[in-house]
């Protein structure tokens, strides 16, 4: 148990590749509502790929607006926005006016390394996991302040270079943004 709730709030606080899918889906004609994907965490994007395959991004709004900006069955196009409508169903505006197909790219909780053996967070960033454990472990255990303070420094260490990494390195490359330059001593 310790283990799952140390890589839950590691998925929760980094956003890493290795935590996205793509899904492709379908889109009905008449039907304002999609079905959101298994596990799915929450939204990157949501496309309606028309028949030429071209790719139109829907743009996230919330239910009333959706609601109050195409308030009739009849109101129907192919849709320009999305909302979470529940937690397994989103609602499209306008209705689609043709079955169209969708891709979604969203955020998930991969399978934990308890059940699984062996996963990218395991073999990747051990040491995120091991010391989320540990913290988690020892909280559990009501231990020395002292061994909890170190568990979570350990922690936070290590995830701070997750961080860097999904949030950092993962989001640019040194042509576009440069090489990273640290200072050295003196």
């Amino acid at each position: 148990m310790f283990t799952q709730q140390a890589e839950q709030k590691i998925y929760t606080t980094v956003d890493l590749p290795a935590f996205r899918k793509n899904q492709t889906g379908s889109m009905t004609l008449n039907n304002k509502y999609l079905t959101m994907p298994t596990g799915m965490l929450y939204v990157y994007s949501l496309a309606v790929i028309d028949a030429s395959g071209d790719y139109e991004f829907l743009i996230n709004k919330d239910v009333n607006f959706i609601r109050e900006a195409y308030p009739g069955p009849t109101d129907t196009a192919k849709p320009k926005y999305y909302a979470v409508f529940d937690q397994n169903t989103f609602i499209l505006g306008p209705t689609p006016n043709a079955s169209y197909s969708s891709e979604i790219h969203f955020s998930y909780y991969p399978e934990s390394i308890v059940t699984a053996g062996t996963t990218w967070l395991g073999e990747e960033f051990d040491s995120a996991l091991l010391n989320g454990a540990l913290v988690e472990a020892i909280r559990f255990q009501k231990g020395e302040a002292d061994m909890v303070a170190l568990y979570e420094k350990l922690y936070v260490q290590a995830l701070t270079l997750l961080i860097q990494v999904g949030d950092g390195k993962l989001r640019g490359d040194a042509y576009r943004d440069g090489q990273i330059k640290r200072k050295t001593g003196g």
